[in-house]
């Protein structure tokens, strides 16, 4: 964006708005092309800790196995580093790879913020007997993931209108409106199996759809 505004000078004011919306259309092209095996990857990670996490769960019957879901977002950006690393083309900042990574900071703070209020307040109940505070803390989990997949569809679509791309912007409805779908309809204890893993399935499509766009 700064190297169209150096070029802007000394044209005319049509001449220079044209460039500079090309210039905004060729970035968000990049971008886009690129986000495609980045949406594969966490697709892939959140599908598989989906099972992975409720089998260990489902055969040992403790819930603490919940907690290697903070071991996805560090095996992600590792794996997602690695694979930067391997662009042969330099990542440029711009005002529209900015906006999009402001969208995913938004979400991760808003994400993280959710769980921590839904935990701790299933935890902190005034007066709670311990098989009450028990019942809490399941729906709140079932609940909290159902809130975070719906954040994770509305971040998906806006970043799909940020970058003017119809599967990320189908996708994230898909993702978000789909998983209340499920958490509302089955009522089963494989919500968060269920949600987690359409959404990853869902994540995993779109980044294919992506990558097919701008092969």
């Amino acid at each position: 964006m700064e190297n169209a505004t150096e070029q802007t000078k000394g044209m005319t004011a049509e001449e220079s708005l044209s460039l500079i919306t090309e210039t905004l259309n060729s970035s968000r092209k990049e971008i886009t092309r690129r986000s495609g095996k980045y949406y594969i990857l966490w697709g892939t990670l959140l599908t598989l800790f989906s099972i992975v996490i409720y089998l260990l769960w489902k055969l040992t019957d403790k819930e603490a196995w919940n907690n290697l879901w903070f071991a996805m977002p560090v095996i992600g950006f590792l794996l997602a580093r690695l694979m930067s690393r391997k662009d042969t083309e330099p990542h440029v900042q711009n005002d529209v790879s900015r906006i999009t990574q402001g969208i995913w900071s938004a979400f991760g703070i808003f994400a993280c913020t959710v769980a921590v209020f839904t935990i701790a307040y299933s935890y902190v109940s005034d007066g709670a007997l311990d098989l009450g505070r028990t019942i809490r803390a399941m729906v709140s989990v079932a609940s909290l993931t159902a809130e975070i997949v719906l954040l994770f569809g509305l971040a998906e679509s806006i970043c799909g209108v940020a970058l003017k791309n119809w599967a990320m912007k189908i996708a994230g409805f898909v993702t978000g409106i789909g998983g209340l779908a499920i958490y509302y309809i089955t009522g089963a204890a494989e919500e968060q199996l269920f949600i987690f893993t359409f959404a990853g399935l869902v994540l995993v499509a779109t980044g294919v759809i992506v990558k097919r766009q701008y092969r």
